[in-house]
């Protein structure tokens, strides 16, 4: 059987049939399409018929669904929504979650914590800092995305910490306070204030947890510091807002001091020409355990690190009664607070008065470092002492009420006799 041939003697080509020719036209499309949409497409093509034209057709990722918003603590904002698919029904595969600043329009803010990037599940949750925000989900398919949803219902959101709190101490816990410190301060209103005691070394630790009023106000309950080391207490106090954010924290210290001061020594010393009588120049001596506040002797003394003084004209008036006890006035203290020395020898019958100017006047000394009060007789203004030459006794001293070491610790009212003997 011969074959047609062409002019050319050739064959002639096989022909394309029209179902052929529309499958090639559909993928050349589809692919086109693919290519201009991008990953930011919505559609794409579902099928592609090997019989029918009509059945190679566009599928679309519908709109995510408008979330939920619960805002949580210390920033923190859970977003919720139901699952979205294609018109075909296909499931989407992930979604892309974002925060807006208003109800519509602004800048789409990605959002962070665990809706950073695509999200498989139906929930995650942003760390977002202050400020009113609105959500939107994006479904997405593989390379294809729909459209963003509805925004959700604003959602405030509090990020910002509390400042540090006020803290209130007083400057040493001593006898008088160490069973219930007075510790308050102030902090952010309505705030959860966590206080912690601590002495050094943190061998022991008290912690309250107190609320701020509406003014920020807060105090301790009773603070008993009575186990905790002598030394630097430290005070550390946090604020905690309704929203849950903690502040840094607020610091004071106080000195534990409940050593309580004694009195240790009582001397009396010649300064004069003759021994063993009362006269001009001599002096008595008051030793202490430790350093008292000097503002507690005298209202005019207020420095507790130098030597304090009361020596001008007629100032110092030294005043020894005929039971030979002896006691100190001065017109240089609108209060002046020592006690009475008992010199323990016959020195006088009658009441003896010590007063004078220049260097004849009486003196009045606190020494801090040596922690000891000397008085010294000035000129004999009035009475007469006795002649006799008096024996070396055991002298007393009685202190005022009032009188405390520098912490605040009072030092007791009760008689003190000198272990050792001594006279003028």
């Amino acid at each position: 059987m011969n074959r047609r041939r062409t002019s050319e003697g050739r064959h002639p080509a096989p022909s394309v049939t029209m179902g052929r020719w529309n499958r090639i036209v559909v993928i050349v499309v589809g692919i086109l399409l693919v290519t201009w949409g991008g990953p930011a497409a919505s559609a794409f093509w579902s099928t592609v018929s090997t019989s029918n034209f009509a059945a190679a057709k566009a599928d679309t990722v519908n709109q995510g669904a408008k979330p939920g918003a619960v805002v949580g603590l210390a920033g923190s904002v859970t977003v919720t929504w139901t699952a979205s698919t294609t018109t075909a029904g296909r499931s989407a595969t992930g979604y892309s979650i974002a925060r807006y600043a208003s109800a519509t329009g602004g800048t789409r803010i990605p959002a962070a914590g665990t809706c950073t990037g695509t999200v498989v599940v139906l929930s995650c949750t942003d760390t977002a800092p202050s400020g009113t925000w609105y959500y939107a989900v994006t479904p997405m398919l593989s390379l294809w995305q729909g459209t963003e949803s509805l925004r959700s219902t604003g959602s405030v959101v509090d990020a910002t910490a509390p400042g540090a709190p006020v803290v209130t101490a007083p400057a040493y816990v001593t006898t008088g306070n160490v069973s219930n410190v007075p510790v308050s301060g102030t902090a952010e209103a309505n705030s959860t204030v966590v206080l912690t005691v601590t002495d050094a070394g943190a061998a022991h630790t008290v912690t309250q947890t107190r609320t701020a009023n509406g003014s920020g106000a807060w105090s301790a309950t009773t603070l008993n510091l009575t186990t905790f080391n002598a030394g630097t207490i430290t005070y550390s106090a946090r604020a905690t807002d309704a929203a849950g954010n903690t502040g840094i924290p607020g610091t004071a210290t106080s000195v534990k001091d409940t050593t309580v001061p004694t009195v240790t020594n009582v001397q009396l010393s010649n300064g004069g020409s003759l021994i063993g009588r009362i006269e001009r120049d001599d002096t008595v001596t008051l030793t202490f355990s430790e350093a008292l506040d000097a503002s507690k002797m005298c209202t005019a003394w207020t420095d507790d690190t130098t030597t304090q003084t009361l020596d001008g004209d007629n100032q110092v008036t030294v005043s020894v009664t005929s039971a030979d006890v002896l006691s100190v006035t001065a017109t240089g203290c609108s209060t002046l607070k020592l006690g009475t020395v008992d010199l323990g020898g016959n020195y006088t019958s009658q009441t003896l008065t010590y007063r004078g100017t220049s260097t004849n006047a009486s003196v009045l000394e606190w020494n801090p470092t040596a922690k000891t009060i000397t008085i010294t007789l000035g000129a004999l203004v009035s009475g007469n002492p006795i002649s006799s030459t008096q024996s070396a006794d055991n002298a007393a001293f009685t202190p005022a009420s009032g009188l405390t070491d520098i912490a605040g610790n009072a030092l007791s009212t009760a008689k003190f006799t000198s272990a050792t003997t001594s006279r003028f």
